[in-house]
């Protein structure tokens, strides 16, 4: 075993230690832990700033996108939100301890599901800082323990954010091991983690991009909740509303492009696309989004660029969008289900059948009616915050939040009963 194999395992003992205090600490202690942890970040916000601008010099000069460097950069507002966002995990309600289901048998036996902690997570990131308080935050709700791996690109923002995450802990009385972070760029520390580091990791949850999710789950020595591309559509219906349709639009795919929320195909249908693709098309022009365009779609708007077969189905995570006019409700499901990734997928139209149809036909984590696929987040369905957007089928789907971090345990309580 290499030094840094020794370096993990030894994170995964120390994590596998930690584990019983947090899960036996009381909700009280937990939220006293997270209030101080937002408090250390807006403390810190000018160190945390000061690493975030040696992580975007050494993006830039290695050649990193514009999405990638959007996805990494913080500044004043975003670490504010950031505490905002620890904060209001702090005021969640405790999942652990909840009973989700009780009932009485014949012989007088009273069984009841209770939620419990998943014990210790292992979660690898890339280029986005803020995991690192999401994920900390998250796991200390849910009252498990966290192993936190960032991307290269991030680590010297992650760092930063870390200790006030440690400070938090510390003020509240709980072991600085709840929550590490592996604190080298050195990519055999994923290879040791996906080992399971002898039994003391309960789960992976890989967040970042297709290379990584397929590595984790390809490899992995221990269960992995999967976080696949943000493949997402946004299909307008004849029976649209073209200024509902062009707000969503715009905002499905140009608030922030570097988001796994945005979509990256928009689905026009034929009875209508002369009426409402025109109008959408001048906006994200406006917007400044580059469209890609098939036939159909060019004949209507001839500032198109021809799309390929690799548009369809490509996550640009960039001001790009795949345009395609579709000949209805079947023809556009056709389409998602062929090259959609299970991750959002929304309808705009004013017809309720068809978006009944659609919510219940699109087999996706998360489907929409007349809003955007940038509400895919945690955060705006009332979680708190997420771990990610899960694609899995098993134990969790869509936004990873405090209550999906947990799994249950029966409690059966007699009065002597023995079995006949």
């Amino acid at each position: 075993m290499s030094e840094l194999e020794h370096r993990i395992q030894a994170m995964g003992d120390r994590a596998r230690a930690a584990a019983e205090a947090v899960r036996l600490a009381p909700a009280d202690v937990r939220s006293a832990a997270l209030s101080a942890m937002a408090e250390a970040l807006r403390n810190r916000a000018s160190g945390i700033l000061e690493a975030n601008v040696r992580d975007i010099d050494r993006g830039r000069s290695n050649g990193m996108a514009e999405a990638q460097l959007d996805r990494l950069a913080l500044t004043p507002a975003r670490i504010a939100a950031m505490a905002a966002a620890v904060d209001e995990v702090a005021a969640f309600p405790d999942p652990l301890g909840v009973e989700t289901a009780r009932w009485t048998r014949p012989n007088g036996l009273d069984f009841a599901r209770v939620r419990t902690p998943l014990g210790v997570l292992a979660i690898i990131y890339e280029s986005r800082p803020n995991v690192t308080a999401d994920a900390a935050a998250l796991c200390l709700r849910s009252g498990n323990v966290a192993i936190l791996r960032c991307g290269s690109d991030c680590l010297d923002s992650a760092l930063a954010i870390h200790a006030a995450v440690v400070e938090g802990l510390a003020a509240a009385g709980l072991p600085a091991d709840a929550v590490q972070l592996v604190d080298t760029p050195d990519r055999a520390a994923v290879g040791a983690l996906l080992t399971g580091l002898g039994g003391t990791i309960d789960l992976l949850i890989p967040r970042g991009g297709k290379s990584l999710v397929a590595r984790v789950q390809a490899e992995a020595r221990v269960p992995v909740l999967g976080h696949l591309e943000g493949i997402n559509h946004t299909y307008l219906h004849a029976s649209a509303d073209p200024d509902m349709a062009t707000a969503v639009v715009v905002n499905a795919k140009m608030r922030r492009v570097s988001v796994c929320g945005s979509t990256e195909t928009l689905l026009v249908d034929r009875a209508g696309a002369a009426r409402l693709l025109p109008p959408v098309a001048e906006a994200l022009i406006a917007a400044g989004c580059e469209l890609r365009g098939d036939d159909e779609a060019r004949a209507l708007v001839p500032a198109m660029r021809p799309a390929t077969q690799a548009d369809w189905g490509h996550e640009f995570l960039a001001p790009i969008l795949a345009v395609r006019v579709v000949g209805g409700l079947d023809e556009a499901l056709d389409h998602i289900r062929r090259h959609g990734s299970g991750h959002t997928d929304a309808i705009v139209a004013e017809d309720a059948g068809v978006a009944t149809a659609f919510l219940e036909s699109v087999d996706s984590a998360i489907v929409l009616w007349n809003a955007s696929t940038q509400f895919a987040d945690g955060g705006e369905f009332g979680f708190g915050g997420e771990i990610g957007i899960s694609t899995s089928r098993l134990h969790a789907r869509g936004p990873v939040g405090a209550e999906q971090l947990t799994s249950y345990k029966y409690v059966v309580r007699g009065t002597g009963q023995t079995r006949p």
